[in-house]
């Protein structure tokens, strides 16, 4: 078994567990870096890990809501749950790079020496390391799972690797140079790339919540299963899809002749909607069976109203 496959099989809900414990120890190791140094792009850097902190603790509350079973108030389910991990996500980015601008701007009017750099350089790299690993791993399991929170901390913890292997050139940039204003430049660039990073995660979270379609590969396996199907009696038509969370829906209409028994005609399409599923995992197929001489009317302005 390859280690990405191993990788995948790991739960979301465990990797989220893991992300909290190397957030805390990251905090730790940045933070001690940043008081040994006093460099604000080091700061900067720690307070990126404090948000890795709130995000993965919050997505991990996200994911087992999602997991909740269908009920009277929610009968699709719960799966869209993980889509507000993303929007607080990309929240707390906002108020972490807002904080970094500001202790920035502070330091650039008035720039210190930095000290120890070494040590806390090496501190640095060694977060970073557990930040790429684990970021790693989560990113093949959220393939697997389809897991919006998860891939959502996934991309922010690699945000995080870039962000700081950037603070690292630069403050030792500035300490090589003596340019000291060069450790505040980092931070903002620190603050700019991490706001980046929150305007994707809540476009992708309000794009989410807004019932896109389903992946064009996706609803490519699904046209390639009805045309299994196809015959000159038996068609299919408004077909629509959308994704929720983990879960993929499709609903479609599908016409036969009206003479068909209503158990034949029923049989045929459980069996259409059985390959569908089979064939896309996490799909839930629903189809309605008309025949061949009546076509909806969706489009009149009255069903619009």
């Amino acid at each position: 078994m390859s280690l990405a496959h191993a990788a995948s099989r790991l739960q979301p809900e465990t990797l989220l567990r893991w992300s909290i414990a190397v957030a805390i120890v990251t905090i730790a190791m940045k933070t001690l870096a940043w008081w040994l140094t006093g460099s604000v792009g080091l700061a900067s850097d720690a307070m990126e890990s404090l948000v890795n902190l709130a995000s993965a603790a919050f997505a991990l509350v996200m994911v087992k809501i999602a997991q909740r079973p269908a009920d009277e108030d929610h009968p699709y389910g719960h799966h869209k749950a993980e889509y507000f991990s993303s929007g607080f996500e990309g929240m707390m980015i906002f108020i972490a790079a807002a904080a970094i601008l500001w202790a920035a701007l502070l330091r650039l009017r008035a720039p210190q020496p930095l000290e120890q750099l070494g040590v806390g350089m090496v501190l640095s790299v060694l977060s970073s390391a557990l930040n790429g690993g684990l970021a790693w791993l989560m990113l093949q399991s959220a393939r697997e799972h389809r897991s919006m929170a998860l891939d959502g901390d996934a991309r922010h913890l690699m945000t995080d690797v870039w962000t700081s292997a950037g603070v690292v050139v630069g403050v030792g940039l500035a300490a090589a140079t003596g340019w000291l204003w060069l450790d505040p430049v980092v931070a903002i660039g620190v603050a700019a790339n991490i706001l980046r990073e929150g305007v994707s995660l809540m476009w992708r979270s309000t794009e989410g919540l807004m019932d896109r379609a389903l992946e064009p590969d996706v609803l490519a396996e699904i046209d390639k299963t009805l045309a299994q199907f196809k015959h000159r009696t038996i068609r299919f038509d408004h077909v629509s899809s959308r994704r929720s969370g983990r879960r993929r829906f499709v609903d479609l209409h599908m016409h036969m002749p009206a003479n068909v028994s209503l158990g034949r005609a029923a049989a045929l399409r459980a069996s259409v909607e059985q390959a569908l599923m089979s064939a896309v995992p996490g799909l839930r197929a629903t189809i309605q069976l008309l025949p061949n001489n009546v076509e909806p009317h969706f489009d009149d302005e009255e069903d619009l109203i």
